[in-house]
């Protein structure tokens, strides 16, 4: 008996013929022999509109506690409507198939509304469904609180629903998007870019974080801790006339050790999701930076990479740090409105850049991966404003215009078009 996962994307659940291809997919695996759990998202652009209804319906008024418990109820229903149409399609086909809400399940969660974290699943009932030959289909990004509140995990959230559901049923976890796998860079910016057989747990978290949009981070962490073999396939394909899928072809995310082929660089990626926040003339203190990036993680701001220089007033330092465009204008108040307590003399902000990174396993063991990669830069006259760097990858905040070209640079100068 094979249990399996499989999850389906906005994409993927666009309109009623795409959720009729998704079943007949799905179909073609319940005629393999393989009992099928199927985790959904919300159709594609439905999120965003369920999201304004809630902008639109205003804040809460006085004496009322501002709470997204109510925003969770209402942008979860998109994810319930695909669940109970792919539920009804697949009986259409006759087999036996019933969706399971979040809190049916469940799918336990903490109360951190919007962005919520699993917490856990109990497997029992949903696999004793699935042992049975009942298709259960699961709307992904939602859950329920302990005291009985539906939550949803945050953007992307579907992913993370599958991978935990395959932990919880012990069994793989097959992803169907609107790519074929994952890519050396994005096939858009790069022609020559190569789909990858396999790419390490490390290797596509360090991806998903830095810019590539095929997998949820959140989603690969989990994978990752509970062992979850996770394949990402195209969702455009359609079972032979005997009902058959073709050979699954793909991306594997799996352990290092089960890549045969080594390779010192598997990707780059790029996000433009990025602003530098520069202090100028910041007194040079350790306790003045302390106190700085204690305000930014008080008020929830990611920071990345940071740089330090000397400026031109003695004992003093200009400081950079860069965050995710999104939190630009609230790290910027932030830090304007501890201007007394911190003592610096400007602060500028510019989110006219991009950040470039290089990722692969491989950098552990393999010296001039770093010189490769500033010398191809530096051949395209691409100046570098900060770099950081981990054991797998190395990534750089150049300026936005030439993201592009350094994607490119750095595609030939490691050889990827013939990964």
């Amino acid at each position: 008996m094979t249990r399996l996962v499989m999850k389906f994307g906005g994409t993927s659940m666009g309109d009623l013929e795409r959720i009729r291809r998704a079943a007949r997919i799905v179909a073609a695996e319940v005629k393999a022999g393989r009992k099928v759990a199927v985790v959904v998202s919300a159709m594609a652009g439905k999120t965003n509109e369920l999201v304004a209804w809630t902008d639109g319906a205003g804040k809460p008024g006085a004496g009322v506690a501002l709470s997204d418990d109510e925003y969770d109820v209402v942008v979860a229903s998109g994810e319930q409507v695909t669940a109970g149409l792919l539920a009804l399609t697949l009986r259409n086909l006759g087999l036996d198939a019933r969706s399971w809400m979040g809190w049916q399940i469940p799918i336990l969660t903490d109360d951190a509304h919007g962005r919520a974290r699993i917490e856990d699943i109990p497997g029992e009932v949903l696999g004793a469904a699935v042992d049975s030959g009942q298709v259960a289909v699961v709307p992904g990004f939602q859950g329920v609180t302990r005291d009985g509140r539906i939550t949803t995990l945050g953007r992307g959230g579907s992913d993370t629903s599958a991978v935990a559901v395959a932990a919880a049923l012990e069994c793989p976890c097959d992803i169907y998007t609107d790519v074929d796998g994952v890519y050396t860079t994005d096939p858009r910016i790069e022609q020559k870019a190569r789909r990858l057989e396999r790419v390490s747990y490390e290797e596509m978290l360090e991806m998903a974080s830095l810019g590539a949009k095929v997998l949820q981070t959140r989603s690969v962490e989990l994978a990752m801790a509970r062992q979850v073999p996770v394949r990402v396939l195209s969702s455009f394909i359609e079972p032979d006339d005997n009902g058959t899928l073709p050979e699954k072809s793909g991306t594997l995310i799996c352990e290092e050790d089960e890549i045969v082929e080594k390779r010192i660089v598997s990707g780059v990626t790029m996000s433009r999701d990025e602003a530098r926040i520069t202090l100028l003339g910041l007194p040079d203190r350790i306790e003045t930076t302390a106190r700085l990036f204690t305000l930014l993680a008080e008020a929830n701001v990611n920071v990345d990479m940071i740089v330090q220089s000397r400026a031109r007033t003695p004992e003093t330092v200009n400081l950079t740090f860069t965050t995710g465009r999104r939190d630009a204008a609230r790290a910027a108040d932030l830090t304007r409105a501890s201007q007394g307590e911190l003592g610096f003399e400007e602060v500028a902000v510019d989110e006219d850049v991009a950040k470039v990174s290089v990722i692969g396993v491989g950098m552990r063991s393999h010296a001039g991966v770093a010189q490769t990669m500033f010398q191809a830069l530096a051949d395209k006259g691409v100046k570098i404003q900060a770099i950081s760097t981990s054991e797998i990858k190395i990534s750089v905040l150049i300026d936005a215009a030439y993201a592009e070209l350094a994607v490119r640079a750095l595609h030939g100068a490691y050889g990827l078009e013939a990964a």
